[in-house]
């Protein structure tokens, strides 16, 4: 079995985070997280993951700090799973592949889940890309400055 290249030294940030969590699996369970699941049991009837897969991603999420197992809120040997200040983090990044999916994976009258804000009930408005003067940004006007060899 060919050996899993990992890019946890690489100078790209982003192939860096996809090391972490570019699974799919690992995404849905923060997805869920945010949602207020916390048990095991609760991730696996959600996303219909096997056991052993749901350990694993759960096992390097933890171990990446994304989540941190926590006891059980009403006690006993229970323990559950909750984001930490680094796996909120990952809201922004779950909010745009929403956004991204809203506009290119739906027909337009097909109905889907809608992230809406707490306080007033409203959509979310959509993420946007801009300069340090609020300027909304282009692909095409931003660049990557790579690290000199």
């Amino acid at each position: 079995m060919p050996q899993r290249v990992t890019h946890e030294t690489a100078q790209c940030p982003v192939a860096r985070a996809v090391d972490v969590i570019g699974d799919r699996w690992s995404l849905l369970i923060v997805r869920d997280a945010f949602d207020g699941i916390r048990r095991f049991n609760d991730f696996q009837r959600n996303l219909g993951l096997a056991k052993n897969i749901l350990s694993s991603r759960l096992r390097e999420l933890v171990t990446h700090g994304i989540l941190e197992i926590v006891p059980a809120a009403e006690g006993g040997a229970y323990h559950e799973y909750a984001l930490t200040q680094k796996g909120r983090d990952l809201f922004v990044i779950l909010v745009s592949l929403r956004q991204w999916g809203e506009d290119h994976l739906f027909e337009d009258a097909e109905p889907h889940s809608v992230l809406l804000d707490t306080k007033n009930n409203k959509p979310v408005r959509k993420l946007e890309v801009t300069d340090a003067k609020g300027r909304l940004l282009d692909p095409s006007e931003a660049f990557v400055r790579k690290v000199a060899s």
